[in-house]
């Protein structure tokens, strides 16, 4: 089975979070973070900012690491097992663009479009935008829906 490493990026300002439109590949349709895999010359860091430069055209600041989740799920019709990195960033440097993979859109903290986004993140993503650092385990079937899950918060510092 193939092992891949990604990373995923929220970015939060002014009580809003920026959720790009996917456009095109795995998760098309979705709203989500940013964010991708790691290429095998990169440090995770560069991979996070890399990603966020291609997809939205910004540079990520002030960001700490959230969580890390790994699936056992279907990448490209490939069973696959997936170490993501999650994040938040507080800020960046440059303008918010469109890329030909990613549309931004920008929601307020309490109306995150759960209902338009891959079925697991409202398993977690809600704990770690109050606060929590998620790790554990998520099984995902081909339409992306969690058929098990062994997760775990506990209070950032």
């Amino acid at each position: 089975m193939n092992t891949i490493t990604t990373t995923l990026l929220f970015i939060i300002k002014d009580n809003k979070i920026l959720l790009p439109l996917k456009k095109r590949g795995q998760g098309k349709g979705f709203y989500n973070g940013v964010g991708g895999k790691q290429q095998a010359d990169e440090t995770i860091l560069d991979t996070l900012v890399r990603e966020t430069k291609e997809e939205i055209g910004v540079t990520p600041l002030n960001f700490e690491h959230v969580g890390r989740i790994q699936f056992d799920l279907y990448y490209k019709g490939e069973k696959a097992f997936e170490i993501m990195e999650i994040y938040i960033a507080h800020d960046y440097e440059g303008e918010v663009i469109e890329s030909d993979e990613m549309q931004p859109c920008w929601f307020d903290l309490n109306k995150v479009p759960y209902k338009h986004m891959f079925p697991d993140d409202k398993l977690w993503l809600e704990r770690v935008l109050a606060g929590d650092y998620v790790s554990g385990f998520i099984k995902l079937d081909k339409s992306f829906s969690a058929v098990e899950n062994k997760l775990h918060f506990e209070k950032r510092k």
